[in-house]
């Protein structure tokens, strides 16, 4: 079994040029099959930045890290040209997907990817770590597919395994570990999913933000986008700075419809500007 180490290097900054106030992004280092093409500037001036896996998913044994860093004032919106795709693994194979963001004081990252399709046999763990400094911010989902159920693939994964850390200034505000292991645990069952096979998770955070009336505004919708026996949503806030939404629902569609108003909602209470839903490269 070949196993890959990809890696992706990038720092975004805002030149100190008179005048100046678009994002710009610098790559230290690209490793296959991780790449970045370009950063394409949005009509608010961030940086919009597609990552692609040019092996098309995640193989057994990768080892894919994205370290990302934004100076101070910059907004950067990544998101990715599709899902990802986890596939099944050979042998003893584990593969690791690490992401670790650093905001700088006045700095917004926006993370707006496609949903995780683990596919029968996969065997993978994903870690992602954010870190806040003063007036920062990050509105992050994440979504997650049962499988391949076209193909007949409903939990038939081995194991998936979601890390997530974010920090404000150098605490922590939201730690979450998710194991997800089909063979020793029925999903399916009223305990955890309840028949449910799509699920996601939303983070809006800024440090030093109204959280209350953020909190208050995502609970509203959370109620207006609940449909009873389709979709779930729930909301609360975290220790300080931000809010988490989680979403249970039996279709991908269903979800992002929802994570597209979250996402809208938190930029308006937050930073009083329009949501720009990323445009796709494939």
């Amino acid at each position: 079994m070949t196993s890959t180490h990809g890696l992706l290097d990038l720092t975004f900054d805002v030149p100190a040029r008179a005048g100046v106030t678009n994002t710009r992004m610098t790559v230290h280092e690209q490793r296959p099959p991780l790449k970045v093409v370009r950063a394409f500037t949005q009509d608010d001036g961030a940086a919009l930045v597609h990552l692609h896996n040019v092996s098309g998913g995640v193989l057994a044994g990768d080892e894919l890290v994205v370290d990302v860093r934004l100076e101070a004032g910059a907004c950067v919106q990544l998101t990715t040209t599709g899902a990802t795709r986890l596939y099944r693994r050979r042998a003893d194979g584990i593969a690791h997907m690490r992401m670790h963001a650093t905001v700088a004081a006045g700095g917004l990252l926006e993370y707006l990817p496609d949903a995780i399709i683990p596919f029968r046999n996969a065997n993978v763990r994903q870690s992602t770590h954010i870190e806040l400094a003063e007036d920062a911010g990050v509105l992050w989902w994440d979504m997650v597919a049962p499988g391949r159920e076209a193909m007949g693939e409903r939990f038939d994964y081995d194991m998936l395994e979601l890390e997530m850390r974010i920090d404000a200034c150098g605490l922590p505000i939201a730690m979450e570990h998710v194991r997800l292991c089909p063979d020793l645990q029925a999903l399916d069952a009223p305990v955890r999913m309840g028949g449910y096979g799509h699920y996601a998770t939303f983070y809006a955070c800024r440090v030093g933000a109204d959280i209350v009336a953020l909190e208050a505004a995502l609970l509203d919708c959370a109620q207006r986008a609940m449909q009873a026996g389709e979709v779930l949503w729930g909301a609360s806030a975290l220790s300080a700075h931000g809010v988490a939404v989680r979403g249970l629902a039996r279709t991908s569609r269903a979800l992002q419809a929802g994570l597209n108003e979250f996402w809208a909602t938190a930029k308006t209470v937050l930073y009083r500007r329009a949501a720009i839903m990323p445009r796709k490269i494939y």
